[in-house]
C-alpha cells in the first residue's frame, strides 16, 4: 500500500492496529476487528475490554455494519493504489443454532454422527466458533458421549467426541465444571477407561485432556484419584504411544504426586521403574522438559520409603540419575542431587556407597561444588559428601586432588 494514502484512525482495530475486516462493537461502545477481540477473549482468556478495562463477553459482540461499509467504500475508492476491497464477512454461527443441532442429535445414532461431523466443521472455521460452541454447552454434550463409551455401539462416537473435546481447547471454567460432575458424568473415570482400552489416538487425546483437567482441580479432588488412574498414566509412559502423550502423562504425575498418598499410589503403579527406563531413552531425553519433569517426579517419589526401595531395586537407577547431573538443566541437576541425597541418607549400606563411588557419583558431586550451580544444589551435594566422608574420603578409588579438597 502507498504510504501517501490516508487511513482514517477509526478504520484501524485498537488491538491489531490494522484495517478491520469484520468490525464489531462490544458492550463498552468500542469497535474491534472480530478476530482480534476474539483472540483477546478466547486465546488469552481475558474478559475485559482492552481499551476501557470493563468486563465484556463474546456474546456482547455486535456487527458494526456501518463502519464495515465505510471501509469497503474506502477500499474501492483507493483500488488504483493497490488497495483490495475487504469481502463482506459471513454471519457467525449463533448459540441457538448449535443448541438445536445438539437437541436434534438425540433422536438417533445417525443424527449424532451427523452432529459431530457438523461440530468439527464449525470448530475448524475460526476461534470465534470455538467460543460459541463452548457457550452453547458443547463440552458437556461431548463429555456425555465420552462417558457412554462402548454403550449402544457408541465406541466410534466416543472417539470422535474425545478428539473434538480436546481440540475445542475449553476454558478453565468449563474444565472445572466437567471435573465437578455438573454435567457429562465422571470425566476422569471416562478418560481413564479410554486410556486403558481405547485406540491409539484416543488414548493420546485422553491423556492430554486429563492433564488439562487436573491442572484446574483442587487438592481434595487430586487426593481422591483412584489407583487405577495412576496405573493407566504409568502405562501411557511405558507404551510411549506419542511424544506429546508421554510428556502429558509425565506432567500429570508432576501435578498429582505432591498430594496425600498419591506418591504411594504412583510407586505401586510402577512409576519409578518406567521413568528410569524413559531416562535411558535418548529420544525422550532430546527434549529438556521431559527429563526435567522425570527428575521432579523421581525426587517426590524418593521422599517415601517405598519409593526409595523401588528406586534401588532398578539396577541402573543410580547411574541414570548421576548421568543427568550437569547434563540437562539446573532444575534437573538439582532434583538429581536431591534424589541421591534421599537414598544416601536413608538407605546407605556399604554396598550402595561403594556402588555410588564406582559409578562416579562422588566425582559428580565435586563438580557441582566447583562450577557455577545453584546454591541449594551445592548445599545438598556438600551434605551428601560430608554424610559419608568416612567411607568415601579414605577410598583408594578417589583421586588425591579430591581427597585434599573433600569438604569438612
Amino acid at each position: 500500500m502507498d504510504e501517501e494514502i490516508e487511513i482514517a484512525p477509526f478504520f484501524l482495530c485498537p488491538i491489531s492496529l490494522e484495517i478491520m475486516k469484520d468490525p464489531v462493537i462490544v458492550s463498552t461502545g468500542i469497535t474491534y476487528d472480530r478476530d482480534s477481540i476474539n483472540r483477546w477473549l478466547f486465546s488469552s482468556k481475558k474478559n475485559s475490554c482492552p481499551v476501557t478495562k470493563q468486563d465484556i463477553t463474546e456474546a456482547d459482540l455486535t456487527p458494526n455494519h456501518t463502519l464495515r461499509r465505510l471501509i469497503q467504500s474506502w477500499c474501492t475508492l483507493n483500488a488504483s493504489y493497490g488497495v483490495e476491497r475487504i469481502p463482506t464477512p459471513r454471519s457467525p454461527i449463533c448459540k441457538s443454532q448449535i443448541e438445536k443441532l445438539i437437541k436434534d442429535s438425540a433422536s438417533s445414532h445417525k443424527n449424532k454422527v451427523k452432529c459431530l461431523k457438523r461440530l468439527r466443521q464449525i470448530m475448524s472455521e475460526n476461534a470465534t466458533n470455538k467460543r460459541c460452541l463452548e457457550v452453547a454447552g458443547v463440552p458437556e454434550f461431548l463429555a456425555t458421549i465420552i462417558g457412554n463409551n462402548g454403550v449402544d455401539s457408541s465406541m466410534g462416537l466416543s472417539d470422535e467426541a474425545l478428539s473434538l473435546l480436546y481440540h475445542l481447547e475449553s476454558s478453565d471454567t468449563v474444565l472445572k465444571d466437567l471435573l465437578n460432575n455438573k454435567k457429562g458424568g465422571d470425566i476422569v473415570k471416562s478418560l481413564t477407561k479410554i486410556m486403558q482400552s481405547g485406540i491409539y489416538e484416543s488414548r493420546a487425546y485422553a491423556t492430554l485432556l486429563l492433564k488439562n483437567i487436573l491442572e484446574v482441580a483442587d487438592p481434595m479432588q487430586i487426593m481422591a484419584l483412584k489407583p487405577s488412574g495412576f496405573t493407566e498414566v504409568v502405562q501411557i509412559l511405558d507404551d510411549r504411544i506419542s511424544h506429546k502423550a508421554t510428556k502429558a502423562a509425565m506432567h500429570v504425575l508432576v501435578t498429582i504426586c505432591p498430594w496425600g498418598r498419591n506418591r504411594h499410589k504412583a510407586v505401586e503403579a510402577g512409576a519409578i521403574s518406567v521413568i528410569i527406563e524413559l531416562l535411558m531413552d535418548e529420544s525422550f531425553s532430546s527434549d529438556r522438559r521431559g527429563p526435567e519433569m522425570a527428575m521432579v517426579v523421581l525426587d517426590m517419589l524418593c521422599q517415601c520409603a517405598e519409593g526409595r526401595a523401588e528406586f534401588l531395586n532398578h539396577g541402573a537407577a543410580i547411574a541414570v540419575v548421576c548421568k543427568k547431573i550437569l547434563r540437562v538443566s539446573q532444575t534437573a541437576s538439582d532434583r538429581a542431587v536431591r534424589v541421591l541425597l534421599s537414598v544416601g541418607r536413608f538407605c546407605a549400606t556399604p554396598a550402595l556407597l561403594q556402588e555410588m563411588l564406582q559409578l562416579g557419583v562422588v566425582e559428580k558431586l565435586f563438580l557441582v561444588l566447583q562450577i557455577s550451580c545453584g546454591s541449594k544444589t551445592k548445599e545438598k551435594a556438600k551434605e551428601l559428601l560430608k554424610l559419608h566422608a568416612r567411607v568415601w574420603k579414605d577410598s583408594p578409588c578417589l583421586p588425591r586432588n579430591m581427597i585434599l579438597a573433600y569438604p569438612s
